[in-house]
């Protein structure tokens, strides 16, 4: 008897908690337009020429760092996109996801030049795909 209250009560805890919200896709929904436009104004900030957000094609593929799916907490994006010279660039991101939907991603690493960059007439300005933040619908 006792076991079969234990299962009943764990059934219904976990029946009750359902899904999350969190997941990959939206995840990936949200941090792709969040980075183009991101870029679009990283480009303008260095004096480079203008392009449309949707010209860099910024794609996101998200997996939960801990394993699992779903879920808040530590996830890692890669990001392929067109850079301003159309050449398909690759990138990293360390992604701290919340329960409400917002995230702070950081690149590993360097590999978009750190936290600033140095525009062409030689004005140093913030990096702004280093780091960033952004939310989505839960």
């Amino acid at each position: 008897m006792k076991r079969l209250c234990l299962t009943v009560a764990a059934a219904v805890a976990v029946s009750s908690c359902g899904s999350s919200p969190i997941t990959a896709d939206r995840i990936e929904k949200a941090i792709e337009p969040t980075f183009a436009n991101l870029v679009l104004v990283q480009v303008s900030w260095l004096n480079l020429p203008p392009e449309m957000a949707s010209e860099f094609e910024v794609t996101a593929s998200c997996r939960k760092s801990a394993g699992g799916e779903i879920g808040a907490g530590e996830w890692i994006c890669k990001l392929r996109w067109l850079g301003p010279d159309r050449q398909t660039l690759r990138d990293t991101f360390d992604l701290v996801v919340t329960t409400d939907g917002c995230y702070t991603a950081t690149a590993e690493g360097d590999q978009l030049g750190g936290a600033t960059l140095t525009a062409r007439n030689g004005r140093v300005v913030r990096n702004l795909l280093h780091t960033f933040e952004g939310c989505f619908a839960t």
